[in-house]
């Protein structure tokens, strides 16, 4: 009798799990509130890393994951990102014989592009919508793995909590948001996909319907949260809508240059603090040097230097988007650019294989804490999510325990917040946990957002309590109070836990590179 996964969210590490699933034999429940076409995953710009060395620059998988653990600063598992650095090669093959309708350059090689924290073009791009071709083949996969009746979607369903039988996963519950009928879904294993935890925020790149409320849930059930501090802001983004646009990288990656203007006259400030890599340097370094630059002056990205061909073979899709929304011509005018909260490197609590606390719960893609560490490379979400989906995957069809899926103790519900709460803890986090922090605001945020009640705030308190433990900078995680990094107390996982009563903070040791 074959097994029952259920999958709880329908982006491209959603995806990439119930095409493994099915593949293994595998029944597949896949539960998304919103359809795959509107997953973040589709607003992915940039490109997907993978050492291909097309450009014959003498790349290699040993190479990106050089690149990849000095970007994390040391906190990502090494043997997590050997795993995924030597797959993506055949990652992004096996995308081209789906349809993926990369860039390429001669007849049969994927075109490359630099992106930051690397020397070497590695990131393969499908012109600046690549998260977009990539989702649109990975659906019509799945699609197919449907009408063969191996896959079973439950659209415009949430998730609102686990059937547990002690520690054991046996199914979660969820809600028909056209009838609001509640319904018990058994399964041998459940792999969470939700993304990041952009509703603590509400004010990012992000989608907003990457709420991080499933993340807040299994933290209410006593999944622990690794490294919730450690909070991505990409250097180039734009306020609009309600929200933050993002400048992708890939600008930066044709040669678009950042500049502020100094005694009269455009500086370009990270040419002349960083001219190894200057623009290209990794995301937390380059979104400080704007914070910095930006008290006194507007910082703009400069794209005006790239060819038209450029623009409109790699580019076009940027463009028509800061012609659309933000009425800039990027071929004749620079765009004013601030960091913006774009990406969180923790969340859930894996192992190697994707496993969280509770048996038969895995968690794969921006949602769980897996391959980035303290600053994720540019070009490796896309990576993160394709190859995390297969491994959580792989991990639930051949380890889950076949259980008694009639057993499950009584289910617990989750508490509710208040939309006015949500704005308040909105507010906080974006006051507190910024590019730069220090320990009186991060105390001022923790005393206001205990106050509030609900599952959203939990996890809030979690991130910031976890930011106040970290008493060093590191990546993403920038201490004014202290400003030097501590590899002797913090060379270390961030580890948050709720007991049911308060939240604990530990850090734990980084596996050892077998």
């Amino acid at each position: 009798m074959s097994k029952t996964i259920i999958i709880i969210g329908a982006g491209l590490a959603g995806l990439s799990a119930a095409l493994q699933a099915a593949e293994n034999g595998c029944n597949v429940k896949l539960v998304s509130f919103l359809p795959s076409e509107r997953a973040q995953s589709v607003m992915a710009e940039g490109g997907i890393n993978a050492a291909l060395n097309t450009k014959d620059e003498n790349d290699s998988p040993e190479e990106h994951f050089t690149d990849t653990i000095k970007a994390a600063c040391g906190l990502a598992d090494p043997n997590a990102v050997w795993g995924m650095t030597q797959a993506a090669p055949e990652l992004v093959h096996w995308l081209l014989k789906l349809g993926v309708k990369f860039n390429m350059s001669g007849y049969d090689d994927v075109d490359l592009r630099n992106f930051g924290g690397q020397k070497k073009k590695r990131t393969a791009f499908a012109q600046s919508d690549t998260g977009k071709q990539i989702m649109t083949a990975m659906i019509d996969a799945v699609r197919r793995k449907e009408a063969s009746g191996m896959v079973e979607r439950f659209s415009h369903h949430s998730f609102l909590t686990l059937r547990l039988c002690g520690n054991i996963c046996c199914g979660c519950v969820i809600r028909d948001e056209y009838s609001q009928e509640t319904v018990e879904l058994p399964g041998n294993a459940v792999i969470v996909a939700t993304g990041g935890m952009h509703g603590l925020f509400g004010n990012t790149t992000g989608s907003l319907s990457n709420t991080g409320e499933v993340t807040a849930e299994l933290f209410r059930l006593g999944v622990p949260l690794a490294n919730g501090e450690m909070i991505q802001y990409h250097p180039t983004t734009v306020k609009c809508g309600g929200k933050r646009m993002l400048i992708s990288e890939a600008a930066r990656g044709e040669g678009g240059r950042l500049f502020a203007m100094k005694d009269g006259k455009q500086w370009y400030f990270m040419e002349e603090k960083y001219p190894e890599l200057g623009n290209l340097m990794p995301r937390d370094i380059t979104a400080r040097e704007i914070w910095k630059v930006s008290h006194g002056s507007e910082v703009f990205l400069d794209m005006t230097e790239i060819s038209k061909e450029v623009i409109s073979n790699k580019l076009s899709g940027l463009a028509d988007d800061c012609m659309t929304y933000l009425h800039k011509d990027i071929r004749k005018e620079p765009v004013p650019v601030l960091p913006g909260i774009h990406y969180f490197m923790g969340g859930i609590l894996v192992d190697e294989q994707h496993r969280t606390s509770i048996q038969n719960l895995y968690a794969a893609g921006e949602c769980c804490a897996q391959y980035h560490g303290a600053n994720r490379l540019g070009g490796n979400s896309l990576l993160g999510a394709l190859y995390g989906g297969r491994v959580a995957a792989k991990s639930a069809c051949e380890q889950a325990d076949v259980v008694d899926l009639s057993c499950a103790t009584q289910i617990d519900f989750p508490p509710t917040s208040q939309i006015s709460e949500i704005k308040q803890l909105n507010k906080v986090m974006q006051d507190t946990m910024g590019v730069v922090r220090n320990e009186n605001t991060l105390l001022n945020g923790i005393q206001t957002v205990q106050a509030l009640t609900g599952n959203l705030p939990l996890l809030g308190m979690a991130v910031l309590k976890s930011a106040l433990a970290r008493k060093e900078s590191r990546g993403a995680h920038w201490r004014e109070d202290y400003p030097k990094s501590n590899d002797d107390d913090y060379l270390k996982t961030t580890v948050a836990r709720f007991d049911g009563k308060q939240i604990q903070i530990s850090f734990v040791p980084v596996p050892e590179r077998r």
